[in-house]
């Protein structure tokens, strides 16, 4: 509740007693009903106001002695780090049999001491190519022509620091393969990849702890080891750090996607795309007082260029080292990896739909196979094929029983010739 002023308390007293109406004369003080009855019943009770009084630790007659330890502590500590409240509460109590409550002790010091020496923020202006923010903004309600009505939509932005273009990609989720994939098409629409991207703590950026002391999601630090950019995580509380793409989420949030029907989620992303590219030929980049569009036109060619093909979208990443049979684990399955690779560390990607596995050396996929299968053990035979190399030999050929093995799992079980299992049982003595 507001603290009205004497002369608006003696207005409501003066205004009751000419018989004016609580709700009138709220309206006269622009004030709430609640708070006109708050004085009038004040005023019946002869209730006096007990912020007038002189704070509880004055009354215990304590001043001289937090003044003391309050003195005493400032000399050891750095010039801008004040005592601790709560220590003093706790010293009052047990020294002085100090009654009161902790908010009256930290009144008392605000109101007595001098606050810690205030902290501006740095400007910085960031070069070109050297950061990009990403944020998440969410719109409940938008009609994209499904079946079960509007629906609850996910838009990531990702905006350039320095030129301030931006690239907003549409989701349904905001799960790890949302938010690699949304990656993905943002990258494409900016034309390139910043040093740095900068990451609100949300899992799946961060997976422990926050800010600096936090520690990369393991997916999503593969991800940006692949497409070659740091991941900068913000301070928790601290939305300054990444202004300019909060911003930019603030504005989407007026884009009014609400209101509107739309075909379906590429109708939505198209139709966004051409606003935001009209624009970016309107907006003036600050940093360099030209537009949006041309200033990103001269920031593309310091951002790192996007790989023939971006990484497929994976929700889980493992190391696995390669066992004799040339096979690796993951997921409760077994899958069978090119032999050159006996012994070595591969790395193992959970994709939509399909596992990759990756030399981590060259970044390059090796062989992928179908992701929750029904079969446990999964083989490629080109896996076994191939010249040898320097540390390892080439596998042993199939034999004459395996040959005819795969010859007759080639053939339909009614097509299948006797002299072939002839043949087969002539091959195995």
């Amino acid at each position: 509740m507001a603290r009205l002023s004497k002369e608006q308390v003696v207005t409501i007293c003066v205004l009751d007693e000419k018989g004016e109406s609580h709700s009138a004369t709220a309206r006269v003080l622009g004030v709430t009903e609640g708070t006109v009855r708050y004085h009038l019943r004040r005023k019946a009770a002869a209730a006096t106001d007990g912020r007038s009084k002189a704070p509880q630790v004055e009354r215990a007659g304590l001043a001289a002695a937090v003044s003391e330890w309050w003195r005493a502590q400032t000399e050891g500590l750095p010039a801008e780090r004040p005592p601790n409240v709560r220590l003093l509460y706790e010293w009052l109590r047990s020294e002085h049999g100090y009654a009161g409550s902790y908010k009256s002790v930290r009144k008392y010091a605000r109101r007595k001491f001098p606050g810690p020496r205030r902290r501006p923020f740095r400007r910085v202006e960031t070069p070109a190519g050297a950061q990009s923010q990403t944020d998440w903004a969410e719109f409940a309600g938008v009609d994209i022509g499904d079946a079960e009505g509007a629906t609850k939509l996910y838009a990531l932005v990702m905006t350039l620091s320095h030129s301030r273009k931006e690239a907003v990609v549409w989701s349904r989720s905001m799960d790890q393969l949302a938010w690699h994939s949304c990656h993905n098409e943002a990258f494409r629409r900016l034309g390139g990849v910043a040093a740095v991207n900068r990451i609100d703590n949300l899992k799946t950026g961060v997976a422990v702890g926050a800010g600096a002391w936090g520690a990369i999601n393991g997916q999503y630090r593969t991800y940006a080891r692949t497409l070659g950019f740091h991941v900068d995580a913000c301070e928790p509380n601290a939305p300054q750090q990444k202004g300019k793409v909060e911003r930019r989420v603030g504005v989407f949030q007026s884009l009014h996607v609400t209101d509107r029907p739309f075909e379906s989620l590429e109708d939505l992303q198209r139709r966004t795309d051409a606003q935001l590219e009209a624009r970016s030929h309107q907006r003036i980049c600050p940093a360099t007082g030209k537009t949006v569009a041309e200033s990103w036109e001269a920031e593309k060619p310091l951002l790192r260029p996007l790989p023939e093909a971006l990484p497929e979208p994976f929700d889980l990443v493992r190391s696995c080292r390669v066992y004799k049979d040339c096979s690796v684990r993951f997921e409760g399955r077994t899958y069978i990896v090119p032999f050159r690779y006996l012994d070595r560390e591969v790395e193992i990607r959970g994709c939509s739909g399909v596992v990759q596995v990756l030399d981590p050396r060259t970044g390059g996929v090796v062989v992928s196979y179908p992701r929750h299968t029904a079969e446990r053990i999964l083989i490629d035979p080109a896996c076994y094929d191939g010249p040898a190399t320097e540390a390892v030999q080439r596998p042993a050929p199939l034999g004459r029983m395996g040959r005819r093995l795969m010859e007759i799992a080639a053939l339909p079980v009614q097509r299948r010739p006797i002299d072939l299992y002839a043949a087969l049982a002539e091959a195995a003595r």
